[in-house]
């Protein structure tokens, strides 16, 4: 427990701001599988705080790339802001701060890899960003959250960052004048706190690519990839 006490001090020191409700950044850091384990003490998890921190993110990315972008086209900038926050590029941050060794975890989780896994650290930084934005507000969230992207977004905008599948094959089949795909999760195998999701890809009434990954996103991108080989044939 000292470990995880001193790894939130040295995260209180870079994002360089004083909590007015210290239960927040407890609860951002508070992973569901440490709850799972311990149910009899009601201690609430950073679920409810990552689908918060999901939306302060989108939308500080969003205000960053239209304000600093002003050549670009809608569609140029969505592509951008996909690569800027998809899963991989969160866990990245995320891996810098050092939530995985901050987080509240459960023992399982813990011994298969829980802190390193990608899914859980992106998840974290959410919560934190959705933590920031309720105890100070949607200008402090955002800029903590773009000062911490700085890295991603350089590599962003140099090209520099892993495919976005999901991206890709809904311009192809734009391009081709079809209709939208559609993702469906299609199997969720495991306990809550640590599942596995299979997702799969619809297009013109058909399913065309399957994928399977430890988070819904992660899946979808699997799936999507596998969509494309098959419809860029």
């Amino acid at each position: 427990m000292s470990k995880i006490k001193d790894c939130r001090s040295r995260l209180r020191r870079r994002l360089g701001m004083d909590w007015r409700d210290d239960n927040l950044l407890s609860v951002a850091l508070t992973h569901s599988s440490f709850t799972y384990e311990n149910r009899h003490t009601g201690a609430e998890n950073n679920q409810r705080l990552e689908f918060l921190g999901d939306a302060v993110l989108e939308l500080a990315v969003s205000d960053y790339l239209y304000r600093n972008n002003p050549g670009r086209d809608e569609g140029e900038l969505t592509k951008l802001r996909a690569a800027i926050v998809c899963e991989p590029s969160l866990a990245r941050v995320a891996g810098g701060l050092e939530l995985g060794l901050c987080l509240s975890m459960g023992k399982g989780e813990e011994r298969s890899g829980g802190r390193e896994r990608p899914s859980i650290l992106a998840d974290a930084f959410e919560a934190l960003l959705g933590a920031v934005y309720l105890d100070q507000g949607l200008d402090r969230a955002a800029e903590i959250a773009i000062r911490c992207l700085t890295p991603v977004i350089s590599d962003v905008m140099e090209g520099r960052l892993e495919r976005d599948y999901k991206t890709e094959l809904q311009e192809l089949v734009q391009q081709r004048g079809g209709e939208t795909v559609q993702y469906v999760i299609l199997k969720e195998d495991g306990p809550d706190h640590d599942k596995t999701f299979t997702a799969g890809v619809i297009y013109q009434g058909q399913m065309f690519g399957t994928g399977t990954g430890r988070s819904k996103k992660d899946a979808e991108q699997r799936a999507a990839k596998s969509a494309l080989s098959k419809i860029s044939k």
